[in-house]
């Protein structure tokens, strides 16, 4: 017989917390070895773990250790129907060492597995008052019933097994939500495109990202340079430690020095409290100053001091804070001509373009626009809502367009159709902007089929767009028969 006291059982629910404390990939193997633990530390011949379906309001067999125990997971039990469905809608143990006379005991799972049931023990699983499923034990090894001491054990054991079913559960659900904003991390700062151009630029990014030289991002309005930030930060050392972004051009130059470094409590008006500045929260990190070009010169003075010393001084304060930060800047300014007119220090200007990363215009990588458009349209298609389609002749119509405000245009012009647009489809008619003014732009290398397919496309659908779509009009400008205008825009898969 196998021994049992109070002793025995607290390092038994020891041994076992230290197991739950353990990260497992395979939780099902671990729930596992709890209950045979609890099998072998009880002395019976079989366990299993019963876990509610809030669904269907039924128990259901997810672990199962002793012999003949296969067949039980086909087994489902309505709650308050035998002795663990009694347990399980009641929350209340029960110790039945006759189950032969006992009227709650279902006779027919012990047929199905032929397993001939003398006595068993059965716990809830509780949480909060919350019955997650139930626990139990069949026969004793040695044939003698259920005591005391089981009962004790089992109530632990049961609670313990609790813990750790919501530990996993809550484990799960981060692990989601953890999932769902890497997700949406990835789609916020996705660079999206293969074309040569941006090939080049990513290329660069990665290539000077293991290093601590400071970096200078160029390029027009919306062509993505804070992409291009965090593209450096996340392929550096520096990817677990803090990403800090300011723009230099939105703040007046007195708020924007209390922002980089911060002040001391009393140091002006409103001071209340402490601060530190996001040169402090992007030690060890990377901070990233957009528009730099913007920046006061008299906070240019300050800014190429704290770069070269890597120290600074905090508004109202007497002492040095020493810090180690990656400085990434960028700028749609040409800021050589700013330094020749005295706008833009020249000794900052180097300081700041160890590096620099210009970016391509969206019209030199206009390959990219079909890319772009599909990963648009993923992105702010609504939850639940089919995405909607791309005609023939679209991503060609949209190509021939110059988009002055690149990748952020073309973003807003897509979000903008796929709320307007009614139909299944986004058409021409679905953008804001004035394609009559749209140059042609067709690359070299392709067929003069294929170029002059395109300039007919391009000025078909210009000349509908004038005629607000009405195609009689458009055939007297175009000094063709409608019959036959109505071939070409087939032909040429105009929506």
């Amino acid at each position: 017989m196998k021994q049992i006291n109070q002793f025995a059982n607290i390092l038994t629910i020891r041994n076992i917390s230290s197991l739950f404390k353990t990260t497992f990939e395979e939780v099902d193997a671990l729930l596992k070895i709890s209950l045979e633990t609890g099998l072998d530390v009880v002395g019976c011949r079989n366990a299993s773990l019963l876990m509610l379906n809030e669904k269907t309001g039924t128990l259901q067999f997810y672990q199962a250790s002793g012999e003949g125990t296969d067949k039980l997971k086909m087994v489902e039990l309505p709650l308050g129907v035998g002795i663990a469905g009694i347990v399980a809608k009641t929350g209340e143990p029960i110790i039945s060492n006759n189950v032969r006379k006992d009227e709650r005991w279902f006779r027919e799972v012990s047929d199905m597995t032929d397993m001939d049931v003398q006595s068993i023990a059965c716990f809830p699983l509780m949480l909060d008052d919350k019955v997650l499923g139930v626990v139990q034990m069949l026969d004793k090894e040695d044939d003698t019933p259920f005591n005391d001491v089981d009962h004790v054990f089992l109530d632990r054991f049961s609670r313990m097994m609790a813990m750790f079913l919501n530990f996993t559960r809550n484990n799960e659900i981060l692990g989601e939500e953890f999932d769902r904003l890497q997700e949406k991390y990835r789609q916020r700062y996705s660079i999206v495109g293969e074309s040569p151009p941006l090939r080049r630029a990513i290329s660069q990014a990665e290539r000077v990202a293991s290093s601590k030289a400071a970096v200078l991002i160029t390029g027009e309005s919306g062509t993505g340079k804070e992409l291009f930030a965090h593209l450096i930060h996340d392929r550096s050392s520096r990817q677990t430690h803090p990403f800090v972004s300011i723009s230099c051009g939105a703040l007046p130059a007195s708020i924007l020095e209390r922002e980089l470094f911060g002040h001391e409590k009393g140091a002006f008006t409103g001071a209340d409290s402490r601060k530190i500045g996001l040169f402090e929260a992007a030690d060890r990190g990377t901070l990233f100053l957009d528009e730099i070009g913007e920046m006061p010169l008299d906070m240019q003075v300050k800014l190429l001091r704290v770069i070269q010393e890597e120290s600074f001084m905090r508004l109202g304060g007497t002492s040095q804070t020493q810090v180690d930060v990656r400085i990434v800047s960028a700028t749609n300014r040409d800021l050589e001509k700013m330094v020749k007119e005295g706008t833009f220090r020249q000794d900052l200007y180097y300081r700041l373009n160890v590096i620099n990363i210009e970016l391509p215009p969206l019209r030199d990588r206009h390959e990219d626009i079909q890319d772009l458009l599909h990963y648009f349209i993923r992105k702010h298609t609504p939850e639940g809502e089919k995405p909607k389609k791309v005609p023939k002749g679209l991503v060609n119509y949209l190509q021939g367009y110059h988009w002055p405000g690149n990748i952020r245009q073309l973003e807003n012009a897509v979000e903008r159709a796929i709320v307007l647009e009614e139909g299944e489809e986004l058409r021409p008619d679905s953008f804001p902007f004035e394609s009559t003014k749209a140059p042609l732009d067709v690359e070299v290398g392709a067929t003069l089929k294929d170029a002059t397919d395109a300039f007919r496309r391009s000025f078909i659908l210009n000349t509908l767009k004038s005629t607000s779509g009405n195609r009689t009009k458009a055939a007297q400008i175009l000094d063709v028969q409608r019959s036959y205008l109505s071939r070409l825009i087939k032909e040429l898969n105009i929506a």
